[in-house]
């Protein structure tokens, strides 16, 4: 459709408003999302107020007016973005798609359901944008390294889950019949979730063995559960070794909406697109 050596001159209107609504490279598109960003605290900030009593009975008015400003402006911002792509419906159900429908839909919503409009805080969650806005590409490309090596650890993290499960199941079964109903262990599931906490390193203290016997399997689990902790991390960090990739640009494709692209890419690696 375009790549990002075509002439600015030579793009037509829909291409530009999609390289400054979607992209950071350029000025104009890193300007545009910075602003978006300044717009979506101020009406994360304007809700968090209106829910304090004092204020919105001073300033109610204020504030929903406000509201219903930065709710139009979202949502021709998502109009927008629909316009831009070319599969609009392919993006509307990705997870920015989601998300930014997310931020303007709970406004229109409390006409009809009083008190639902509160749950427009969550556009809080479109920061997560500033990752791309701002070129850290540092962090977007650890955070892929994250997921890659996640992806990579699955077989060996749920081997791992599995045995956590057998352990506090055991454990728990064992100090259910060490402690019993008298000292606060009435059933095994009690128990288990007895032995998860400790295990964890929690220790609400709302449940506590008596017993010598039980009070040294406690111990054991205690011991076991600072082992356990280590094992994940071991686990992910020796498969972020070897996933290790290239920088990341910050280009989103046109057709697939998806970004992480390589920076000196020229088609998408999802899609097969032309960037």
């Amino acid at each position: 459709m375009w790549d990002n050596n075509t002439p600015k001159n030579s793009l037509t209107f829909r291409a530009r408003m999609h390289q400054i609504i979607f992209e950071a490279d350029t000025i104009a598109g890193k300007i545009f999302d910075i602003i978006l960003l300044i717009v979506i605290l101020l009406s994360v900030i304007v809700v968090m107020l209106e829910s304090v009593a004092s204020v919105e009975w001073k300033y109610g008015n204020f504030l929903r007016t406000a509201e219903w400003v930065f709710t139009i402006i979202f949502t021709i911002e998502y109009i927008l973005r629909l316009w831009c792509v070319r599969k609009s419906l392919k993006y509307a159900f990705s997870f920015y798609g989601i998300v930014d429908f997310f931020g303007f839909i709970p406004t229109y919503i409390s006409i009809f359901v009083p008190g639902t409009h509160f749950l427009i805080v969550i556009r809080i969650i479109r920061l997560v944008r500033i990752f791309r806005i701002f070129k850290l590409t540092r962090y977007l490309r650890e955070g892929q390294i994250m997921l890659k090596a996640i992806r990579a650890s699955k077989p060996k993290i749920i081997v791992f889950l599995v045995s956590v499960l057998t352990a506090v199941i055991t454990i728990g079964s064992m100090m259910y019949l060490i402690e019993g109903a008298e000292h606060g262990f009435s059933n095994i599931p009690k128990s288990i979730y007895w032995a998860v906490v400790t295990m964890t390193t929690v220790g609400y203290g709302d449940i506590s063995p008596q017993t010598p016997l039980g009070q040294f399997l406690s111990m054991i689990v205690m011991i076991l559960g600072y082992a356990i902790i280590a094992v994940p991390t071991g686990i992910i960090s020796f498969d972020i070794m070897k996933t290790i990739q290239d920088k990341v640009s910050t280009q989103v494709c046109p057709e697939c909406s998806r970004e992480g692209h390589d920076s000196d890419a020229k088609y998408c690696k999802f899609c097969g697109s032309k960037l």
